[in-house]
């Protein structure tokens, strides 16, 4: 548990107030001074963008805490394009704890009439040596 901060209260796949601080600054200020609506919080919509990576949940099951999955798709868009994301995830990512670190590699075989084989068609000797 070297390193970790646990917070109560902390949703799953939420920012802890110190990654928070690292990267809150990044972010395009929350009040502009233009008329209409007030711009959402940085720190929500953050959250819900974290929680959409790191889910794999289609953007329509996107949970009610964080506001309208269409406002924060929006934000992400926006943050995605300005290059704002990927500074971010670099920030964040100086300070992984690569003993964690989880790699899979899934190798799935089709089967040889997938490849455009003849069907019928049997692999010759060397053919078969090459397939295992």
């Amino acid at each position: 548990m070297k390193g970790k901060v646990i917070v109560m209260g902390l949703k799953r796949y939420e920012l802890t107030d110190v990654e928070w601080a690292k990267i809150e600054h990044l972010l395009p200020p929350e009040r502009t001074g233009k008329k209409g609506r007030p711009s959402k919080n940085n720190r929500t919509m953050f959250n819900g963008i974290v929680w959409i990576a790191r889910s794999g949940a289609p953007w329509r099951d996107f949970p009610e805490r964080y506001g309208p999955w269409e406002t924060v798709y929006s934000r992400f868009r926006k943050w995605l394009d300005d290059g704002i994301l990927d500074n971010i995830f670099r920030i964040l990512s100086l300070d992984a704890e690569l003993e964690e670190l989880s790699i899979d590699s899934t190798i799935v075989r089709a089967h040889q009439s997938s490849a455009g084989a003849k069907k019928g068609a049997h692999l010759q000797k060397s053919e078969e040596a090459e397939a295992d």
